[in-house]
């Protein structure tokens, strides 16, 4: 029986990474190996354990055969004589399938990786690469996370990608799946890449249609010198992730204008009332996914109030305490602040437009200060209703909300 280090753990190590976790392969074992060494076995598919004293998962080096559609249908095997070349054979990308023996400190490196890592290169590790659809997502997400180390994916993966688009494979993904490889990106330093790569990879149209819609929908030059809807929503996560690492904020910047994806043509460049059809398609994407009520009810929020947060400086003072209940700013300090992000980074994802002030974001602060602390106190509500306690501390607030306008 022989133990080495695989995947992350050594990529990381090799770029000079912290690592997160470890993840280690057992040669030439059987299950009962490991637990009369007290590991403890917690795979369902095939065999890994945790070890007795870190947790770390260790797992019988295995290999995998296709034996029908989407990312389950494949027959794994595992056996004392699966091969450490063959283990690693199975992943993903050439910069995941390097394996370092910890008694040595030597590589075991086929197919690669450490020349990828070099060269700063995502590429797949075999032609099976396109037996698994999450492979697509997959790749999506290390672009995400290591093109601000300079990578890119290979044009030949790029290649597998659409391969497994035209096959119809990516129908089979769960949503659970698609959410998990998602929200990781949405973590990442360069969330905008993941739905870059997808898009390059002809994956966008069936994972994210609504998004997928937008490219090729043109936008007024004098308000998008960028002109595409599309190319406008990566801008405006990419100012996101400057604004904030909160992945439910760079959801809300991807999610902010579908609507104008289904702005008839006849109406183009604009896209009139296009926030009233982004919330249903909001609404459509989070239930098709399963995705956070977190994520869902910033993303309505800013996908239905985003062009109102624009033009705070000339709201009327009814308009904008309308505004600021209806985004429940009072409970909700914390998310009415995601919101101010959110409309921010949107201001900012334009060409030549990504330094600009957005002065709306201090002003809308300021409206929520001056008016968060408003109470009516005891006398004020004496011999009062329920109704008219509420129409009382609504006019006192629109008062305070005059020291804006004056």
């Amino acid at each position: 029986m022989k133990i080495y280090l695989v995947g992350g753990a050594v990529r990381d190590e090799l770029l000079g990474l912290p690592v997160r976790e470890r993840d280690w392969v057992v040669v030439g074992a059987r299950p009962e190996d490991l637990t009369s060494r007290g590991y403890k076995p917690v795979g369902k598919d095939f065999p890994v354990f945790l070890h007795p004293q870190t947790a770390e998962e260790y797992a019988l080096a295995r290999t995998e055969r296709k034996t029908g559609p989407g990312y389950r249908g494949f027959e794994t095997r595992f056996s004392p004589d699966v091969t450490l070349e063959q283990d690693l054979q199975r992943r993903d990308l050439t910069i995941n399938a390097i394996a370092r023996d910890p008694d040595s400190g030597a590589l075991t490196d086929p197919f690669g990786g450490e020349r990828d890592l070099r060269g700063r290169v995502l590429r797949h590790v075999s032609e099976a690469f396109v037996e698994d659809p999450v492979r697509v997502l997959r790749a999506a997400r290390f672009a995400a996370r290591f093109a601000p180390l300079g990578f890119e994916v290979a044009p030949e993966t790029i290649e597998l990608m659409r391969t497994i688009a035209a096959r119809g494979e990516l129908d089979a993904l769960v949503p659970e799946r698609v959410w998990q490889e998602t929200q990781r990106a949405l973590e990442q330093e360069a969330p905008w890449k993941y739905f870059e790569v997808l898009r390059e990879g002809h994956a966008l149209p069936a994972v994210f249609p609504e998004v997928a819609a937008l490219f090729g929908v043109p936008q007024p030059e004098k308000w998008h010198p960028e002109i595409d809807a599309g190319v406008h929503t990566l801008m405006v996560i990419q100012q996101a992730a400057r604004l904030t690492d909160d992945p439910v904020v760079r959801f809300a910047a991807l999610t902010h204008d579908l609507g104008k994806g289904t702005t008839p043509r006849e109406e183009w460049p604009r896209h009139v009332a296009h926030e009233h059809r982004s919330v249903g398609l909001i609404e459509t994407m989070c239930a098709r996914l399963r995705i956070p009520n977190a994520y869902r009810e910033l993303a309505v929020q800013v996908g239905r109030y985003h062009l109102l947060s624009h033009k705070v400086a000339e709201l009327r003072t009814t308009t904008l305490l309308d505004l600021l209940e209806n985004l429940d700013a009072f409970r909700r300090p914390e998310r009415f602040e995601q919101f101010i992000l959110a409309c921010e980074a949107d201001a900012r994802g334009r060409k030549g437009l990504e330094n600009r002030e957005y002065p709306q974001a201090e002003l809308l602060r300021q409206a929520y200060r001056l008016t968060a602390g408003v109470r009516l106190d005891a006398q004020a509500r004496a011999g009062l209703n329920g109704p008219q306690i509420a129409a009382r501390l609504r006019q006192e607030r629109i008062a305070q909300l005059e020291q804006l306008v004056r």
